[in-house]
Protein backbone atom coordinates (compact mmCIF):
# COMPACT_ATOMS: atom_id res chain seq x y z
CA UNK A 1 0.00 0.00 0.00
CA UNK A 2 1.67 3.38 -1.11
CA UNK A 3 -0.66 6.28 0.15
CA UNK A 4 -0.63 7.45 3.91
CA UNK A 5 -3.62 5.79 4.86
CA UNK A 6 -3.12 6.48 8.10
CA UNK A 7 -6.63 5.15 9.70
CA UNK A 8 -5.55 1.87 7.92
CA UNK A 9 -2.39 1.45 9.72
CA UNK A 10 -3.43 2.39 12.94
CA UNK A 11 -6.32 -0.50 12.73
CA UNK A 12 -3.42 -3.31 11.41
CA UNK A 13 -0.98 -1.78 14.14
CA UNK A 14 -3.78 -2.04 17.03
CA UNK A 15 -5.43 -5.56 15.41
CA UNK A 16 -1.24 -6.92 15.51
CA UNK A 17 -0.90 -5.66 19.15
CA UNK A 18 -3.70 -7.17 20.16
CA UNK A 19 -3.08 -10.71 18.58
CA UNK A 20 0.48 -10.78 19.83
CA UNK A 21 -1.63 -10.05 23.34
CA UNK A 22 -3.46 -12.93 23.16
CA UNK A 23 -1.59 -14.96 21.27
CA UNK A 24 1.59 -14.89 23.82
CA UNK A 25 -1.47 -14.57 27.25
CA UNK A 26 -3.05 -17.70 25.86
CA UNK A 27 0.55 -19.46 25.18
CA UNK A 28 1.28 -18.62 28.59
CA UNK A 29 -2.06 -19.91 29.70
CA UNK A 30 -1.65 -23.70 28.36
CA UNK A 31 1.86 -23.47 29.69
CA UNK A 32 1.11 -22.88 33.03
CA UNK A 33 -1.16 -25.37 33.03
CA UNK A 34 0.65 -28.44 31.60
CA UNK A 35 3.42 -27.46 34.01
CA UNK A 36 5.80 -26.61 31.56
CA UNK A 37 6.21 -22.74 32.58
CA UNK A 38 6.46 -22.80 36.75
CA UNK A 39 5.80 -19.08 37.23
CA UNK A 40 2.52 -20.05 39.01
CA UNK A 41 1.60 -23.04 40.43
CA UNK A 42 -1.70 -25.03 38.26
CA UNK A 43 -3.43 -25.57 41.19
CA UNK A 44 -2.77 -21.88 42.58
CA UNK A 45 -6.54 -19.73 42.66
CA UNK A 46 -6.64 -16.73 40.02
CA UNK A 47 -6.96 -13.92 42.79
CA UNK A 48 -6.41 -13.85 46.42
CA UNK A 49 -9.41 -14.97 49.04
CA UNK A 50 -12.24 -16.99 48.39
CA UNK A 51 -15.12 -14.19 49.22
CA UNK A 52 -17.23 -13.63 46.12
CA UNK A 53 -16.70 -9.78 45.06
CA UNK A 54 -19.11 -7.19 45.57
CA UNK A 55 -22.33 -6.48 43.53
CA UNK A 56 -21.57 -3.75 42.41
CA UNK A 57 -18.34 -4.92 41.17
CA UNK A 58 -20.10 -7.65 39.49
CA UNK A 59 -22.62 -5.06 37.41
CA UNK A 60 -19.70 -2.67 36.63
CA UNK A 61 -17.47 -5.64 35.26
CA UNK A 62 -20.65 -6.69 33.06
CA UNK A 63 -21.18 -2.61 32.54
CA UNK A 64 -17.59 -2.43 30.84
CA UNK A 65 -17.69 -5.93 28.73
CA UNK A 66 -20.89 -4.48 27.21
CA UNK A 67 -19.39 -1.39 25.79
CA UNK A 68 -16.87 -2.93 24.84
CA UNK A 69 -17.78 -5.64 22.99
CA UNK A 70 -20.27 -3.09 21.23
CA UNK A 71 -17.03 -0.92 20.30
CA UNK A 72 -15.30 -3.71 19.24
CA UNK A 73 -18.36 -5.16 16.73
CA UNK A 74 -18.59 -1.25 15.47
CA UNK A 75 -15.38 -1.37 14.73
CA UNK A 76 -15.57 -4.65 12.83
CA UNK A 77 -18.42 -3.23 11.09
CA UNK A 78 -16.66 -0.75 9.81
CA UNK A 79 -13.64 -2.98 8.67
CA UNK A 80 -16.29 -4.58 6.52
CA UNK A 81 -18.10 -1.29 4.99
CA UNK A 82 -15.21 -0.11 2.35
CA UNK A 83 -17.18 -0.02 -1.35
CA UNK A 84 -20.36 0.87 -2.16
CA UNK A 85 -22.41 -2.12 -3.75
CA UNK A 86 -21.72 -2.69 -7.09
CA UNK A 87 -24.52 -4.11 -9.34
CA UNK A 88 -24.42 -5.56 -13.19
CA UNK A 89 -25.98 -3.49 -15.23
CA UNK A 90 -28.82 -5.05 -18.29
CA UNK A 91 -29.75 -3.33 -21.46
CA UNK A 92 -32.82 -4.35 -22.73
CA UNK A 93 -35.12 -2.47 -25.06
CA UNK A 94 -36.83 -5.95 -26.46
CA UNK A 95 -36.11 -9.19 -24.19
CA UNK A 96 -37.21 -11.51 -26.97
CA UNK A 97 -34.28 -10.29 -28.73
CA UNK A 98 -31.73 -10.57 -25.57
CA UNK A 99 -30.16 -8.99 -23.38
CA UNK A 100 -26.96 -6.77 -22.45
CA UNK A 101 -25.32 -7.14 -19.35
CA UNK A 102 -22.52 -5.10 -18.17
CA UNK A 103 -20.62 -5.88 -15.00
CA UNK A 104 -19.81 -1.96 -13.10
CA UNK A 105 -16.30 -3.25 -12.73
CA UNK A 106 -15.98 -3.86 -16.74
CA UNK A 107 -17.43 -0.33 -17.55
CA UNK A 108 -15.29 1.85 -14.99
CA UNK A 109 -11.43 -0.22 -15.05
CA UNK A 110 -10.95 1.70 -18.38
CA UNK A 111 -11.74 5.38 -16.66
CA UNK A 112 -9.56 4.54 -13.32
CA UNK A 113 -6.59 3.41 -16.03
CA UNK A 114 -7.03 7.18 -17.65
CA UNK A 115 -7.33 8.74 -14.61
CA UNK A 116 -3.83 6.94 -12.87
CA UNK A 117 -2.24 8.54 -16.17
CA UNK A 118 -3.00 12.35 -15.75
CA UNK A 119 -0.11 14.37 -14.16
CA UNK A 120 0.53 14.00 -10.60
CA UNK A 121 -1.56 11.01 -9.84
CA UNK A 122 0.21 8.01 -8.65
CA UNK A 123 -2.60 5.54 -8.62
CA UNK A 124 -6.67 5.42 -8.72
CA UNK A 125 -9.38 3.24 -7.74
CA UNK A 126 -13.01 3.76 -9.18
CA UNK A 127 -16.32 2.08 -7.91
CA UNK A 128 -19.59 2.11 -10.24
CA UNK A 129 -22.51 1.20 -7.56
CA UNK A 130 -25.80 1.52 -8.15
CA UNK A 131 -28.11 0.74 -10.89
CA UNK A 132 -28.13 2.78 -14.66
CA UNK A 133 -31.19 3.91 -13.32
CA UNK A 134 -29.28 5.46 -9.89
CA UNK A 135 -25.82 5.37 -10.45
CA UNK A 136 -23.13 6.72 -8.33
CA UNK A 137 -18.81 6.54 -8.65
CA UNK A 138 -16.88 6.72 -5.75
CA UNK A 139 -13.09 7.82 -7.10
CA UNK A 140 -10.36 7.50 -4.70
CA UNK A 141 -7.09 8.91 -6.14
CA UNK A 142 -3.37 8.59 -4.80
CA UNK A 143 -1.65 11.70 -5.60
CA UNK A 144 2.12 12.44 -5.95
CA UNK A 145 3.49 14.17 -3.18
CA UNK A 146 3.92 17.29 -5.62
CA UNK A 147 1.18 16.49 -7.82
CA UNK A 148 -1.59 19.50 -8.27
CA UNK A 149 -5.14 18.75 -6.94
CA UNK A 150 -6.45 21.50 -8.69
CA UNK A 151 -5.47 20.36 -11.93
CA UNK A 152 -6.36 16.78 -11.76
CA UNK A 153 -9.81 17.71 -10.56
CA UNK A 154 -10.15 20.05 -13.69
CA UNK A 155 -8.37 17.42 -15.83
CA UNK A 156 -11.23 14.98 -14.09
CA UNK A 157 -14.33 17.71 -15.14
CA UNK A 158 -13.41 18.36 -18.38
CA UNK A 159 -12.15 15.06 -20.18
CA UNK A 160 -12.50 11.66 -17.92
CA UNK A 161 -15.66 12.28 -16.64
CA UNK A 162 -17.72 13.65 -19.55
CA UNK A 163 -16.30 10.55 -21.24
CA UNK A 164 -17.20 8.05 -18.98
CA UNK A 165 -20.77 9.86 -18.51
CA UNK A 166 -21.05 9.27 -22.95
CA UNK A 167 -20.09 5.75 -22.32
CA UNK A 168 -22.50 4.70 -20.11
CA UNK A 169 -25.22 6.94 -21.91
CA UNK A 170 -25.65 8.93 -18.50
CA UNK A 171 -26.94 12.80 -19.02
CA UNK A 172 -25.44 12.60 -15.16
CA UNK A 173 -23.38 10.88 -12.82
CA UNK A 174 -22.81 11.61 -9.32
CA UNK A 175 -18.92 11.32 -8.21
CA UNK A 176 -17.26 11.03 -5.36
CA UNK A 177 -13.65 12.17 -5.07
CA UNK A 178 -11.05 11.13 -2.34
CA UNK A 179 -7.59 12.31 -3.06
CA UNK A 180 -4.81 10.68 -0.72
CA UNK A 181 -1.05 11.70 -0.64
CA UNK A 182 1.38 8.64 -1.97
CA UNK A 183 4.15 8.34 -0.31
CA UNK A 184 6.49 8.93 -3.58
CA UNK A 185 6.48 12.63 -5.71
CA UNK A 186 6.57 12.39 -8.92
CA UNK A 187 9.45 12.71 -11.40
CA UNK A 188 12.11 15.82 -11.14
CA UNK A 189 14.30 16.66 -13.88
CA UNK A 190 18.11 17.27 -12.33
Amino acid sequence: MTSLNRPARLNRTVLTIFGIVLLAAGAFTVLTHFGRLTVLKPESTLVPGTGTPPTWALYAAAAVAVVLGLVLVRWLVAQLTRKPKTHTWRFESDPDTGRTELAASTAIDPFAREVKTYAGVHAAHATLAGTSASPAVALVISAEQDGDLTAVRHQLETEGLPRLRQALDLDTLPVTVEFRFSTKAGARAH
